[in-house]
């Protein structure tokens, strides 16, 4: 019977720095998802290009004089690659002008599988674009078919492989509950996605958004959401099979900008849905090493510091689990350490 464990926290650390977004709405999509509300989740409507890039413009440099940064600039909401010419080259020359400048350390996009091809994206990196992060939602055929997404999970993957092949780093964008969903379907979507290894992933559970086809399909019972406390569970499994093959989960859940809140009609959106699935996932972690230490009578936990926001999960949600497991609030401990040690108390 062991006396006590040592054990860390498997979440890759993460890459200091800040990013800058740009959103650019609808700009370069082919069409519009079923389930998309960029206007909504942004507060902009469809991106004016020649406006955007002036503003762009004007914020760099007035960043630059205040002696702010260095960023990584981030181009969102849109299908970066497939906008047409000059104005992927357009944006990413700026970029570049402030990278020589100092501002700007990295520069990122996303943009859809079916809109990449390794020549394109290896044209894109001698012009300054640094990783792609690809809106892959699913690797499921029955998913992406009734979503409407028009490509199969075969292209997805192929898609993956040529961001890696044009030498640019890789983020992968899932969308779980969307139309098609079935049990376990999420799950091996995080399984393959964390087996290509990618540098980033996101991960944002599908809401129902007022004024898009999803709407009028949940309007009309033919699509029915996750709950909630689904959505927790099913995020910290996916976290920890992220964590084990080392990829940086950086988003879980559409972030609280624009008007977005006041136009979800359902669906698992929460504040803190972050803050629960990754307390979960911690949960997770200390109840293996519990079993591993053996039976005892009563424990206690040192945990690191950084970790308490999260321990409990949103609201102390997961402080019954715990006594379930014998630690009490009273046999925690908050420390500026960097691993976990369970003991005996």
């Amino acid at each position: 019977m062991q006396h006590k464990i040592l054990f860390s926290h498997p979440e890759p650390e993460p890459i200091p720095g800040a990013i800058w977004p740009v959103f650019l709405p609808f700009a370069g999509c082919p069409y519009r998802c079923v389930y998309c509300a960029q206007d909504k989740q942004t507060g902009k409507a469809e991106a004016e290009l020649a406006g955007a890039l002036h503003s762009l413009k004007q914020d760099l440099e007035e960043a630059l004089s205040e002696g702010r940064g260095p960023y990584e600039l981030a181009f969102y909401g849109g299908t970066f690659t497939a906008m047409p010419a000059p104005w992927p080259e357009a944006f990413l020359a700026v970029a570049e002008h402030y990278r020589n400048r100092g501002l700007i350390s990295h520069v990122r996009c996303s943009t859809r599988p079916d809109c990449v091809d390794e020549d394109s994206l290896a044209q894109l990196r001698t012009q300054g674009l640094d990783m792609v992060e690809l809106g892959i939602q699913s690797f499921d055929d029955a998913v992406l078919a009734q979503s409407g997404r028009g490509y199969s999970g075969d292209r997805a993957m192929q898609a993956c492989s040529q961001v890696r092949s044009a030498g640019l780093r890789l983020g992968i964008q899932l969308l779980p509950g969307l139309p098609g969903d079935r049990p376990g379907v999420f799950l091996h979507d995080a399984q393959v996605s964390a087996s290509l290894k990618p540098d980033v992933a996101r991960v944002y559970p599908c809401l129902v958004i007022r004024d898009t086809p999803l709407a009028t399909l949940w309007e009309h019972g033919e699509f029915h959401p996750w709950h909630l406390e689904r959505a927790k569970e099913e995020l910290a499994a996916a976290l920890l099979l992220f964590w084990e093959k080392g990829v940086r989960v950086i988003r879980l859940g559409l972030p609280p900008e624009g008007s977005l809140a006041e136009h979800i009609l359902a669906g698992p959106w929460h504040p803190a849905l972050g803050q629960s699935a990754r307390g979960r996932a911690l949960y997770e972690l200390i109840r293996i090493q519990i079993n591993e230490l053996g039976s005892h009578s009563s424990l206690c936990l040192d945990v690191p510091r950084r970790y308490q926001g999260e321990l409990m999960g949103h609201a102390n949600e997961l402080a019954s689990r715990y006594i379930d497991l014998g630690l009490s609030k009273k046999n925690i401990r908050y420390a500026t350490i960097r691993d976990f040690c369970l003991s005996p108390s």
